[in-house]
C-alpha cells in the first residue's frame, strides 16, 4: 500500500502536465500564426471551458461509478495526450488550437477529479494528507511545461508538446497497470440535480467549496498570466528569464 500513493501522485503530475502545454509554446505559435496578445487568454480559457463542461458531463453520467476509475483515468490521459499531440500533426491554425485545447480540457476532467476518487478509494483515515500530495502534484504538473521550455531552450515547440503528451500517456498507463481498484471503492449514487442545492445548505461544505473556487481562480490565473505581467513590467527580460521567474 505504501507504493500506491507515490504512483497516484506521479500519474496525476504526468496527466495534468497537459493543462498549460499550449501556454508554454505560445510565443512560437504567435510567431508562426501572427497571433495577437489576446491569444493567451483565449487559449487558457478554452482549456478551462473544456474542463468545466467535461466535469459536468462526467458527473451527470456518473462515469467514474459506471466503469473502473483507473480505466477511465487511463483512457482520458491517453486521449488527452493524443489531442495535445495533434497540435503538431494537424495544419496549424488558431481555430484548430482552440478546439484541441477544449478537447484536452474536457479529457482532463477524467484525470484530475478521477485521480482524487482513486486516492479516496485507497486512503480513508489519511485521505486529507493524500489529497494534499495530489494538489501538490497538480501544481507541479501544470507548471511542468514552463519548466521544460526553460530547461530545453533549444527544443522546438513540437518536441515540447510531444514530450508532454508522452509523459501524460505514460502516466495514464501506469495508473491502470500498477494501481488496482482500492478497497474503499464504492458505487456512487445516481446524479440528482436537486442535491446540488441541498449540499450548499451545509455550512461547512459551502465554506470549503467557496474556498476551493477561489483557489482555482488564483492558481490558474497565476500560471497563465504571471509570464505576461513580467514581460510587460520588465521588457528587458528574455523569454528564458521570464520562464524562470514564473517558476519561482
Amino acid at each position: 500500500m505504501r507504493r500506491i500513493l507515490p504512483i497516484i501522485v506521479f500519474t496525476q503530475f504526468a496527466g495534468t502536465a497537459l493543462w498549460f502545454a499550449g501556454n508554454a509554446v505560445l510565443p512560437e505559435l504567435q510567431k508562426e500564426l501572427n497571433l495577437e496578445q489576446g491569444a493567451l487568454g483565449l487559449i487558457t480559457s478554452s482549456v478551462q471551458l473544456g474542463f468545466i463542461v467535461g466535469t459536468l458531463c462526467f458527473a451527470v453520467l456518473s462515469l467514474a461509478d459506471r466503469v473502473s476509475p483507473r480505466l477511465l483515468f487511463m483512457l482520458c490521459a491517453v486521449a488527452g495526450a493524443a489531442a495535445n499531440a495533434l497540435l503538431v500533426f494537424l495544419p496549424t491554425s488558431f481555430t484548430t488550437i482552440l478546439l484541441l485545447r477544449v478537447v484536452t480540457g474536457f479529457l482532463l476532467a477524467g484525470v484530475y477529479p478521477v485521480g482524487m476518487k482513486i486516492a479516496a478509494s485507497w486512503y480513508n483515515s489519511n485521505l486529507g494528507k493524500a489529497i494534499g500530495y495530489l494538489v501538490g502534484a497538480l501544481v507541479l504538473g501544470t507548471a511542468f511545461p514552463h519548466l521544460l521550455r526553460t530547461l530545453g531552450t533549444g527544443l522546438h515547440w513540437q518536441t515540447i508538446l510531444l514530450t508532454i503528451s508522452g509523459l501524460a500517456a505514460v502516466g495514464g498507463i501506469t495508473m491502470y497497470l500498477l494501481v488496482p481498484d482500492g478497497p474503499n471503492l464504492r458505487k456512487g449514487a445516481s446524479f440528482d440535480a436537486r442535491n446540488m442545492l441541498q449540499v450548499f445548505k451545509v455550512r461547512e461544505f459551502r465554506a470549503s467549496a467557496i474556498g476551493y473556487f477561489g483557489h482555482m481562480w488564483e492558481l490558474y490565473t497565476f500560471w497563465a498570466f504571471v509570464p505576461v505581467i513580467l514581460a510587460y513590467s520588465l521588457p528587458q527580460l528574455t523569454t528564458t528569464e521570464i520562464s524562470c521567474y514564473s517558476l519561482w
